[in-house]
């Protein structure tokens, strides 16, 4: 009888070749493992898309195969897209991570009432456990959250390691510095696979550590005369026990504006990552009589996005917070890919309204990555010393730089492995393969609807938001067809010079063109179609732009 051949399957369902979405899915026999489900926060173009999530059909399909979910750590691009796939699968999981992470995940599930369909675990680090043919173990690392991990799973085939998001940060604020001894004992065990964090790989040097922040976060809150606004990820837990610190040794007292922010520092405090004084953070509505100068609010919109409190504020459309001139407001975040352009209209309202603004680069030190650069990439890979080596959590760009490094550290240039999502990565005790691909892809949120929002529909609101709509209205007679009143022509975001002549010009040639029309009775895909082509010509041969017409057909 043939010996049954060994085989995992390595499938990235995000997270390579782009920042976000971050989802590795692991296959051995009729087991899966799941390494993160994240979310990817949408480019300007994707009209009314409020998150891209992973295409979860594959696991979807085998959802009695999944034997757990392993999270790394409680960011969004790693923890976001749980809820939503949660109810694909519609079975109880069980989800394993440290426990601020899963403390963070319970209340994020709980809102989207999912909360039935996790069970929800928390492992001491390093601390190992079964898992059918797997064999995990929770390395932690230093990250810009707490309790973030690193992830080896032994199977079978060999030692697989999974960084998630890292940085050797050698003093670090709320957790212990990074064990590189144990590292180093991981890789004396022997490595088969790296699978490696690479976003910073293009930065040389060392990331600097989250106390550089301290410091000068601790020299603005010391020299501002009003109050002091801090943005930061609300799940940026190191962040957040920093400037409320801060703000009781200056003795200003700190409101907290936006939900999830309120939410991930209870989780935090409850759990012990964050010690807050008496009196030191007190709701909003009690700090309307201080002094400016014994204030700090710490809010959410560190990405300009349009419905956060940070946002609102610079609009001054938000309820409770108005900016006074001389507020200091601290943008402690730099910008994900595609959203520079939002933080930068926030910044500039802001502005407008009087406050002095301070973000990176242009104040340094206010903010840190919890990335490693490339100096901890090698470091990483010179203590694993690993068979192969895997590049993720970065754009192309990125995977071919780290390549490059991993050659320098002594992986042969044919053994760094390069996957694309939904690319299956075949290991075997001989070695690492490609084989074939499985369905895998982008799949986009629109407010509670989750992949009803298609390239159809992309490209409707993209007609909108670039030459806005064009509405004609008529009546029509039932029997005869006979046009009774219109037609109405008017504009929504339709920006022409003389726009309103050419809107008069169209509501006439139509009115002659359905005056001239045979009687008989109403063919509503006739009138639909002739309202379009008179006004879409009319339209575009004096203005060059193609709004998007709709015709409303009344029949009496």
């Amino acid at each position: 009888m043939a010996k049954e051949k060994k085989v995992a399957k390595l499938i990235p369902l995000g997270g390579v070749g782009e920042i976000g979405k971050n989802s590795l899915l692991l296959e051995y026999g009729n087991d899966l493992l799941m390494i993160d489900a994240g979310v990817m926060f949408p480019e300007e173009e994707l009209h009314g898309v409020d998150l891209v999530i992973p295409d979860f059909s594959y696991v979807v399909e085998r959802a009695d195969r999944l034997r757990a979910i392993l999270i790394t750590h409680a960011h969004e691009d790693h923890v976001g897209a749980l809820p939503y796939l949660l109810k694909q699968l519609g079975r109880k999981v069980p989800i394993y991570g440290l426990p601020l992470t899963v403390g963070l995940i319970e209340p994020k599930l709980h809102e989207h009432h999912v909360l039935r369909y996790a069970d929800l675990i928390g492992v001491s680090g390093p601390e190992r456990f079964s898992l059918g043919p797997f064999g995990i173990e929770f390395v932690p690392v230093s990250h810009s959250v707490p309790d973030s991990a690193a992830i080896v799973v032994r199977s079978p085939v060999g030692t697989m390691f999974f960084t998630g998001d890292f940085k050797f940060d050698q003093m670090p604020v709320a957790s212990t510095p990074p064990d590189l001894n144990r590292l180093r004992e991981i890789g004396d065990e022997g490595v088969k696979l790296l699978c490696s964090d690479c976003v910073r790989i293009e930065r040389p040097g060392v990331t600097p550590s989250e106390r550089v922040v301290t410091e000068a976060l601790d020299g603005i809150v010391h020299d501002a005369k009003g109050r002091v606004i801090v943005t930061t990820f609300a799940s940026n837990i190191i962040r957040l026990r920093q400037a409320i610190e801060i703000a009781g040794r200056y003795h200003r007292r700190v409101a907290v504006v936006g939900r999830s922010m309120e939410q991930n520092i209870d989780v935090a405090a409850r759990l012990g990552y964050l010690d807050i004084p008496e009196n030191v953070v007190v709701p909003f509505e009690d700090l309307k009589q201080a002094p400016s100068r014994e204030v700090m609010i710490l809010t959410t919109g560190s990405q300009g996005e349009p419905t956060s409190a940070l946002s609102r504020i610079a609009m001054g459309d938000h309820p409770l917070v108005r900016i006074i001139p001389g507020d200091t407001v601290v943008i402690s975040a730099t910008p994900i890919p595609g959203n520079e352009e939002t933080i930068t209209r926030t910044i500039d309202n802001l502005m407008r309204r009087g406050a002095s603004v301070l973000y990176p680069p242009v104040v340094p030190n206010i903010h840190v990555s919890g990335h490693a650069s490339r100096d901890e990439l090698r470091a990483l890979l010179e203590l694993l010393r690993p068979a192969y080596a895997m590049p993720v959590h970065g754009e192309y760009r990125q995977m071919v730089h780290y390549k490059g490094l991993a050659v320098e550290t002594g992986v042969p240039q044919d053994r760094v492995v390069f996957a694309e999502v939904g690319d299956v990565v075949q290991v075997t005790p001989e070695g690492i393969s490609h084989d074939g691909k499985v369905r895998a892809g982008s799949v986009l949120v629109d407010g509670l609807t989750v992949g009803g929002v298609t390239q159809v529909v992309l490209r409707d609101r993209r007609h909108l938001a670039e030459d806005g709509v064009v509405i004609a209205a008529i009546a029509v007679d039932r029997e005869t067809g006979e046009l009774l009143s219109g037609p109405d022509v008017t504009a929504r975001g339709f920006i022409a010079a003389g726009a309103s002549s050419v809107l008069e010009q169209g509501a006439a040639r139509l009115k002659r063109a359905l005056e001239r029309r045979p009687v008989g009775e109403v063919e509503y895909g006739y009138l639909n179609r002739k309202i379009k082509d008179i006004l879409g010509s009319l339209i575009f041969s004096q203005t060059r732009l193609r709004p998007m017409i709709l015709p409303v057909v009344t029949e009496i």
